[in-house]
């Protein structure tokens, strides 16, 4: 299903940001913005919700140590004990000091690459998927706001060239 949007082409950034606060402020919905670079503010001024990637990072740490814990304590205590230096294995809590370093670094590997698999699921961006970048201008130097149309195609176009846009198109979009 196709639906109708307007494209505002922008050269820079802090026009961008006065156009995204001044749509906003009339009550318009923006789509999406393209940019070349990451803008600061930038998903304030959309009014996007804060990311809970951080939870997931939190969780996805708790998971790798617990897999730690219980790996270290089958593997050194359980299935193969064993007597080093004259110290041996009885319990897991007497030799928890030594497990200290592999403890940390399975809870950032688990946080770290759970993340990320989490944050490409979550962008839909995986293997072989079709771009969707409207603009390959804005791989480069433009900045580009996209407005669902209902009706009032004139009313955006005009206000989206107060807003300082360069370009101002209107274009059918694949849901």
């Amino acid at each position: 299903m196709a639906s109708k949007v307007i494209q505002a082409l922008y050269n820079d950034d802090d026009v961008l940001m006065h156009a995204v606060k001044k749509v906003r402020a009339e009550h318009h919905h923006i789509e999406e913005v393209y940019t070349p670079f990451p803008v600061h503010g930038l998903d304030k001024a959309m009014g996007l919700a804060d990311t809970r990637i951080a939870i997931t990072s939190f969780l996805y740490g708790c998971l790798g140590l617990t897999v730690a814990i219980v790996m270290m304590n089958y593997i050194m205590i359980e299935d193969w004990p064993q007597d080093i230096g004259g110290k041996p294995s009885f319990t897991y809590l007497d030799n928890m000091p030594a497990f200290v370093p592999i403890m940390f670094e399975l809870t950032v590997f688990f946080a770290a690459h759970l993340m990320v698999i989490t944050f490409y699921l979550r962008s839909k961006m995986w293997p072989f998927k079709k771009a969707e970048n409207p603009d390959k201008r804005t791989t480069d130097d433009h900045f580009l706001m996209e407005l669902g149309v209902h009706d009032n195609e004139n009313e955006l176009a005009d206000l989206l060239w107060e807003t300082g846009a360069v370009e101002v198109k209107v274009t059918e979009k694949e849901s």
